[in-house]
């Protein structure tokens, strides 16, 4: 299953030739993430950091006034860390093909942390391994 965001676009998000900024699209990512992650009716609610971002910048996505779709799910899981995989696309283009690493961290202890056994029941519902056919996406 996959987790879609319309991310909407801001003036502000465009280069001197019209088009979005690649170092935006770091910015797109979180947005999508945090509507991801951190919502009252999910089970992922203690805190993270990113340990890694891979990004590859497919085509030039022009500024216009409604929003792009980011179409995120998990891709790996591990004791101490996820990976979100993201495209960032509309109905005919892909822009941007992407990934995260995530850590789950305790804030007050300073240290990363194990994840849960309801974030992870939680995380297996988004999770599509590399190289498996495209999952049934669920609007945000």
């Amino acid at each position: 299953m996959r987790h879609i965001y319309p991310c909407p676009m801001r003036w502000s998000d465009m280069d001197a030739y019209g088009h979005v900024n690649n170092a935006v699209f770091v910015r797109y990512l979180e947005e999508a993430r945090i509507n991801f992650l951190f919502r009252p009716d999910k089970e992922f609610q203690q805190g993270s950091v990113v340990a890694r971002h891979e990004i590859d910048y497919k085509r030039q996505l022009v500024h216009r006034h409604h929003p792009v779709d980011i179409e995120l799910w998990v891709a790996e899981i591990r004791a101490a860390s996820f990976t979100i995989a993201y495209e960032v696309k509309d109905e005919d283009a892909v822009y941007v093909r992407a990934s995260t690493v995530v850590v789950p961290f305790d804030f007050e202890a300073q240290r990363p942390r194990r994840i849960t056994p309801q974030e992870r029941e939680f995380l297996q519902q988004y999770l599509e391994p590399a190289g498996a056919e495209e999952g049934e996406a669920v609007a945000a």
